[in-house]
């Protein structure tokens, strides 16, 4: 019994399997078929304005930043200007009015006492207030710009001077009616390294007017997404958008209108009301919060 079952089993396993075969040869046709279509790669640079101003603290920071300064004002001893400064010297009054400004913003108006100026070289001057002296020195010094820049005012989306304490990120816009805005990119000619093709794109699409630092040669991210079916072109099935870092240091982006109709320097929450939600979902945790 059991050397008839060992026969039979020996019998199966010659036969062939044509179910196994049919599967296998399916499966290779999909494949083979799958293999003739690519994905396009593609080069991004999202460029950034690094923020120009500090932050703006907030009520807390300002008080602690406050009492910081007063106790630092309070407990500190007083400079002795009889040996650093001439009597009566320019820079004596000035140092005098410079300190009346300090004590100004330590302790406010109303605490601090009025002190009198000393008597300068040929004996004028004396008697005048520092509140006086500081009326006369305001138009030797140039006022501080506002940190709130016209272009903010304006809501210039074009303009590098808004949203100062901000990072704000360049988008350009295509002649398209979907996914028309995004960040500069496009495909590689033959061998192109990946960051020479990104900074090659930002300049086509954007002008030769701005100068740039990459940050590296790695890509931060990647976004890959497949092409409508009506869209499929040159046997792509899809894209892969690599992502690279830059700087602009100077200048301003001049588009000429063809390829990209206009741009805007946007901050993170402005560019996820530009861009397509899928754009947004990839690209997010690319950019600062700041």
């Amino acid at each position: 019994m059991l050397l008839e079952l060992f026969h039979l089993s020996q019998r199966c396993l010659a036969r062939p399997n044509v179910y196994s075969q049919r599967t296998a040869l399916r499966f290779r046709t999909l494949a083979t078929e799958a293999s003739n279509k690519t994905t396009r790669i593609v080069a991004a640079t999202i460029l950034n304005r690094a923020p120009f101003l500090t932050p703006t603290p907030d009520p807390f920071e300002q008080a602690y930043y406050d009492y910081q300064a007063r106790l630092a004002r309070a407990i500190s001893s007083p400079l002795p200007t009889d040996v650093y400064f001439k009597p009566g010297s320019l820079l004596e009054r000035r140092f005098a009015l410079e300190e009346r400004q300090r004590e100004k913003a330590a302790f406010g108006e109303d605490f601090t006492p009025i002190i009198s100026l000393p008597v300068d070289e040929d004996g004028k001057g004396g008697g005048k207030s520092l509140a006086d002296q500081l009326a006369e020195e305001a138009g030797l010094e140039e006022p501080p710009q506002p940190r709130i820049h016209r272009a903010d005012k304006e809501k210039d989306v074009k303009s590098l001077d808004r949203a100062g304490e901000r990072n704000l990120y360049l988008l350009v816009k295509k002649d398209r009616k979907a996914n028309s805005w995004q960040f500069p990119q496009g495909g590689l000619e033959n061998d192109e390294a990946l960051h020479k093709a990104a900074l090659r794109e930002l300049k086509e699409e954007c002008g030769p007017n701005m100068d740039v630092w990459m940050v590296g040669r790695q890509p931060i991210g990647h976004y890959a997404y497949e092409y409508p079916t009506e869209s499929q072109r040159d046997g792509h099935l899809g894209a892969k958008v690599y992502f690279f870092k830059g700087h602009i240091l100077a200048g301003q982006c001049r588009p000429d209108g063809k390829e990209v109709v206009d741009f805007a320097w946007l901050t993170k929450e402005e560019v996820q009301q530009y861009v397509e939600p899928h754009y947004w979902t990839a690209i997010k945790d690319m950019l600062s919060d700041s």
